[in-house]
Parts: structure tokens; C-alpha cells; sequence
């Protein structure tokens, strides 16, 4: 395989500081770069909805958590693993748009229940297929086998680091 940009870069490390072990930047480096793109990709389909990465993440938790499609706004912060504030902030969004709405929950009045609105449904099954068709397309140049292991490594480095 050809050198690029990050072999390069470690290159040039190895050659102004051999006392310093740069190879973990073979692999951070990469992930920079490659989350970036990636990132970026599926943000591009998204968009084509009208939605950014946290709008499509709060409709996909409602959609795919089931009837009758709603949940709290702290059970929303951890299906989407963001804050409570950064719901707020995306859900009110969502009710601007049309495709989620806020009522009182049933149980405390106090309490908030965010709800796809039949629009939302539609929005979001209509992204979910375009990212997963997305998805797909961005994993095509990796075999069956790789993506598997690459799954696993993954899997096995996120555990270790406990997220």
C-alpha cells in the first residue's frame, strides 16, 4: 500500500523525535480522518431530510423504541447519550418543524413526553433507509470478514475504555 498522509506524518516524527513513539498516531490519526469523512457523508443524507445528526438521532430513538413512539426527555438524553440540555435543544427544533410534539406526562404533570407527530414517523422512516443504504455504501470496500472483525476490534477497544 502506498504511504499517506498520516504515515507521513509519523514519519517526520520518527525523524526530528526517534525518542518519541508516534505509531499510536497510525491509528488516532486515521480515525480522525476517517470520522471526519464519514461524518460528513452522512450528514450530506440527513440533510436531504431537512435533518442534522442530533434531530435524526432523537426521531430514530423514538421510532425505533416502539408504540406509542415517546419518552422523556431524560430517557431521550440516554438512548441519544447527550445531555438533557442538548435534547431540549434538538427536540425544540423538532416541534418547530412539525415532527415531534410536548405534552405532559400522563403520570406527573410536571413531567414532559416527546412524541413523533405522523409527519416525524413518516420523515424518519423514510431517513432511516437512506442511511442505512448510506451506511452501506460507506462499508463496501471492506469484505464480510473484515467488517466483522472490525466489529469486533471496535467492540473490544470501546469496552476497554468503558464507553
Amino acid at each position: 500500500m502506498d504511504a499517506d498522509h498520516v504515515d507521513r506524518i509519523v514519519e517526520q516524527w520518527a525523524a526530528e523525535r526517534p525518542d518519541v513513539d508516534a505509531s499510536p498516531m497510525q491509528i488516532f490519526g486515521r480515525l480522525s480522518r476517517i470520522t471526519d469523512h464519514l461524518e460528513a457523508e452522512l450528514l450530506r443524507v440527513f440533510r436531504r431530510f431537512g435533518l442534522g445528526e442530533g434531530e435524526f438521532d432523537i426521531l430514530a430513538a423514538l421510532r425505533r423504541g416502539g408504540e406509542p413512539y415517546a419518552c422523556a426527555p431524560g430517557e431521550l438524553a440516554r438512548h441519544t447519550m447527550v445531555t438533557t440540555g442538548a435534547v431540549t435543544k434538538r427536540v425544540d427544533r423538532l416541534v418547530a418543524s412539525g415532527l415531534v410534539s410536548r405534552s405532559a406526562s400522563d403520570g406527573d404533570g410536571r413531567g414532559r413526553v416527546v412524541s413523533l407527530t405522523a409527519e416525524g414517523r413518516r420523515v424518519i422512516d423514510e431517513a432511516v433507509v437512506a442511511h442505512a443504504a448510506n451506511e452501506q455504501r460507506l462499508l463496501a470496500s471492506l469484505t464480510p470478514a473484515q467488517r466483522r472483525a472490525l466489529e469486533s476490534l471496535l467492540r473490544e477497544w470501546g469496552s476497554a475504555l468503558g464507553v
